[in-house]
């Protein structure tokens, strides 16, 4: 329900991508009752007499969003617990799951992204309890999810994950070993986890480095360091090392 059409069509496709069925409306018509959530700019979302009106920011990191709209077409009341699923690594992949039944998946861009789903279905949901079930994984990835979780919530557990990766494309693998993560109780993290970053992880992000430059060069410690703790990209990282773009930084301090 929008009247901007560059925010429609990016939502009416997205929508369509995950296969929600839709009802396209200008803002002041009448809401049929059977909709569960109203899609509209931020700037308009305050003129529209909705129980659960999401206001999209341009731009906005999207995965949240469709949890939150695939959450309120299951039920828009209920106080049965929510088990969320996160499957560890660079693009984590997440289930949620009433009971045995998967109510939303798909993935998010990084592991830090996991802070700001969980503050939003906290915040459309805030009748319902979420318990965050994090695969084991890689040790890295595992532990930017869980100190970026705890930002949000206390209720999170690691699961041994081992047997949870099934065949299919990367997303569909992702979202099956998700979805398994989330029906296995695990041990409940009691606070953050220090992120302890070892040379041999140094050494293969440089090795990754090299690949990714086409064998030009490869980044230094100091910023392979910060694309492990999740502060900088691999791709942003190579791009800064290039011996033109240092020759043109020397160039410009001189």
């Amino acid at each position: 329900m929008t009247r901007d059409p560059a925010l429609y069509a990016e939502l009416v496709g997205m929508l369509r991508e995950f296969r929600i069925p839709i009802v396209s409306l200008l803002p002041g018509e009448r809401i049929p009752e059977r909709v569960a959530a109203v899609l509209t700019s931020a700037a308009e979302s305050s003129s529209i007499d909705h129980p659960l009106v999401l206001g999209v920011e341009p731009g906005a990191e999207r995965a949240s969003l469709f949890a939150t709209v695939q959450i309120a077409t299951f039920a828009r009341e209920g106080s049965q617990e929510l088990f969320v699923g996160i499957d560890s690594g660079p693009a984590p992949g997440y289930a949620v799951l009433a009971g045995e039944t998967a109510i939303a998946e798909g993935s998010m861009p990084r592991p830090e992204a996991v802070a700001s789903f969980a503050a939003q279905l906290h915040g459309r949901f805030p009748s319902r309890s979420f318990r965050y079930r994090v695969g084991m994984g890689d040790r890295l990835f595992r532990t930017r999810i869980v100190n970026a979780l705890w930002e949000v919530t206390h209720s999170i557990e690691v699961v041994d994950e081992r047997g949870t990766t099934t065949g299919g494309s990367r997303g569909h693998r992702d979202a099956a070993a998700a979805r398994r993560i989330a029906k296995i109780p695990g041990r409940a993290v009691r606070g953050p986890v220090g992120l302890e970053i070892r040379p041999g992880e140094i050494a293969n992000l440089q090795r990754l480095s090299r690949i990714s430059s086409g064998g030009t060069h490869t980044i230094p410690r100091s910023l392979a360091v910060r694309v492990l703790e999740g502060s900088l990209t691999l791709a942003d990282a190579v791009e800064a090392s290039r011996p033109s773009a240092r020759f043109a930084r020397g160039h410009a301090s001189a």
